[in-house]
C-alpha cells in the first residue's frame, strides 16, 4: 500500500496531471498512514492527540448510539407488522433503513469537502467523518434522501466552508443542516407521522405510521392534567427513557449510551467536561426553579420533574456530542462552564414556553455558539482586569 502512494504521489504533486485533485489523494493517504509532513523551522512539538487521532476517538464514541439506532429503528419498523420482531431482524431492517443516509450524507458532503479543497489547495480535513455521521443520527429514519443531501450540504458549504473550512466555522455544520431542513421542511422533521418507518410489507399503503415520542405529547395536553403521570401511563418513564426503546431521532433516544460515549469523550480528553455538567447542571437547576413557580401559573410542563427533561428527547445527545465541538465552543475553561449552563437553562425555556417547537436544544447550541467568542472575551477581560499589577 505504502509503495502504490508512493508510486501515485508525483500524478497529483505540483506539475502532475492530476495535481488539482491533489486534496483527495491526501486524503486517501491519510487514512491508511499517519501524516508524515514535520515542521521545517524550530520549535518542534509532537502531540499524541492529532487531528485524525481526536476525530477517530469521536466515532468511537459514536458508535454505540449508532448501533442503538440501527436496532431501534429496525424494531419499530417490524413492529408495524409483527409483534416482536427477533433482535437479528431488527439490526438487518434497521441497517436497511440507515445505511442510505449514511451514505448519502458521506457522499454529499465529501463532494463539498473535496470541491472546496482542490480550489483552495488545502488538505481535505478529517472533521467531515464525524460531521458525517452525526448529521444522520439528528434525523427521523424517515427522512427523504434528496433532504439529507440537501441538509448536510447546506451544514458544508453555508455552515462551515463560507467561513473558511474546519477551525474557522463558528457554528456546528451538523446543527446547522439539520435547522436548515427544520425550518425549511418542518413537516419531515417534526410531527407524531414521521419517527417510524414501515417494514416493506406495510409499503404499498403508507409511508410511515404514528408514533408519539415523549416531547410530541406536550401539544396533545391541556392546562389541567398531570404531565408525569401522562408520561408514564404513555410507557415513557424514567427507566424507559434511559434505555430508549421508543420512536425518536436515529441516535438521541439512549441516555444509557449517551453518557458511555460523554465518557469515553471525557476519559480521553477529548470532550471538556465542564460543559457536559455544565449542561446537565443548567437543565436540571432551571428545572427545580421552574418547579418551584409552577403553582403560580397554569402550565403543566413548569411542574415536570427535571430529571424527564434530562432523560427525554436529544438533550444528552446534544450537550454530549454536538455542544463539546471544540471550534464553536469557547476555549476558555470559565466560559465553558457559563456555555455549558445557559445551553441547559435554554433547552428548559423552549421546551416549556414554547409548544410549537418542544425540543430545544438544537436552537440552544446554535444560539449558543454565536455568543461564544463573546464569552470568552469577557471572560479573558475580567481576569486580565483582575490581575495583581506588577509591583
Amino acid at each position: 500500500m505504502e509503495k502504490l502512494f508512493d508510486k501515485l504521489r508525483k500524478h497529483f504533486k505540483k506539475g502532475g496531471g492530476l495535481n488539482k485533485l491533489y486534496p483527495l489523494f491526501d486524503a486517501a493517504e491519510s487514512f491508511f498512514y499517519l501524516p508524515g509532513v514535520v515542521t521545517k523551522g524550530g520549535p518542534h512539538l509532537r502531540d499524541s492527540l492529532d487531528l485524525k487521532r481526536y476525530m477517530s476517538i469521536v466515532i468511537i464514541a459514536i458508535i454505540p448510539t449508532l448501533l442503538w439506532g440501527i436496532y431501534n429503528t429496525g424494531y419499530h419498523s417490524l413492529a408495524t407488522a409483527k409483534n416482536s420482531p427477533h433482535f437479528t431482524q431488527a439490526i438487518i431492517q434497521g441497517l436497511i433503513i440507515l445505511m442510505p443516509i449514511i451514505i448519502v450524507s458521506y457522499a454529499a458532503g465529501f463532494f463539498w469537502e473535496i470541491l472546496f479543497a482542490s480550489i483552495r489547495r488545502h488538505p481535505i480535513s478529517e472533521g467531515f467523518l464525524v460531521t458525517g455521521i452525526l448529521f444522520p443520527l439528528t434525523l427521523p429514519p424517515t427522512i427523504p434522501l434528496w433532504q439529507v443531501a440537501l441538509g448536510i450540504s447546506f451544514g458544508v458549504v453555508i455552515g462551515k466552508e463560507v467561513f473558511g473550512g474546519t477551525g474557522h466555522n463558528f457554528l456546528n455544520p451538523a446543527l446547522t443542516g439539520r435547522a436548515f431542513l427544520f425550518f425549511s421542511y418542518p413537516a419531515y422533521i417534526c410531527g407524531d407521522n414521521i419517527w417510524i418507518k414501515p417494514a416493506n410489507i406495510a409499503k404499498n399503503t403508507i409511508d410511515a405510521i404514528s408514533g408519539a415520542t415523549p416531547l410530541s405529547l406536550l401539544n396533545q395536553y391541556g392546562q389541567d392534567v398531570d404531565i408525569e403521570g401522562a408520561l408514564n401511563g404513555a410507557g415513557y418513564t424514567l427507566a424507559e427513557l434511559a434505555r430508549g426503546t421508543y420512536p425518536g431521532s436515529i441516535g438521541e433516544t439512549s441516555s444509557i449510551l449517551c453518557l458511555f460515549g460523554a465518557l469515553i469523550l471525557i476519559v480521553t480528553g477529548v470532550a471538556n467536561y465542564r460543559i457536559i455538567i455544565g449542561g446537565i447542571l443548567g437543565l436540571l437547576g432551571a428545572g427545580f426553579i421552574l418547579n418551584m413557580i409552577a403553582p403560580s401559573f397554569a402550565n403543566p410542563w413548569l411542574g415536570l420533574n427535571p430529571l424527564y427533561h434530562l432523560l427525554m428527547g436529544g438533550f444528552l445527545f446534544g450537550i454530549i456530542y454536538m455542544a463539546t465541538d471544540p471550534v464553536s465552543a469557547p476555549g476558555v475553561n470559565t466560559s465553558r462552564w457559563i456555555y455549558g449552563i445557559l445551553i441547559g437553562c435554554l433547552t428548559i425555556v423552549v421546551r416549556v414556553f414554547n409548544p410549537a417547537y418542544p425540543e430545544g436544544v438544537m436552537l440552544s447550541i446554535l444560539f449558543m455558539n454565536l455568543i461564544a467568542p463573546l464569552l470568552d472575551h469577557f471572560v479573558i477581560e475580567f481576569k486580565l482586569k483582575n490581575r495583581m499589577p506588577n509591583v
